[in-house]
């Protein structure tokens, strides 16, 4: 006697867990580069501290490029010394490359 396939069956080797679907939707749409850089933009404060924050007026990305308007002279110019490390740890906090390069303004 044959077994046929029940939909129930079929049901569940097309079973995705949420975040495989999110992810596959994103990729489908091409959408995680936008997302990751919305990521970056909103984390801002939690990746660069309180104080930082305080004195940024605007985050944006535009060509994988994050521009930084800052109100304080002498933190342009200490952040402009410590760009590799703003760079890696804006990275790390997405968990891939999305910026190439800081500009502080």
């Amino acid at each position: 006697m044959k077994k046929y396939n029940s939909p129930e069956n079929s049901r569940k080797a097309d079973v995705l867990t949420l975040k495989e679907g999110i992810t596959a939707l994103l990729k489908a749409y091409r959408l995680q580069g936008k997302l990751n850089e919305t990521m970056v933009v909103s984390s801002w404060e939690r990746i660069m501290g309180k104080a930082v924050a305080l004195k940024t007026q605007e985050v944006y990305i535009s060509q994988g490029k994050l521009f930084v308007r800052l109100s304080s002279a002498p933190l342009k110019h200490e952040l402009v010394m410590a760009k590799t490390k703003v760079l890696d740890l804006i990275n790390a906090e997405v968990g891939e490359q999305v910026i190439k390069e800081v500009v502080f303004l």
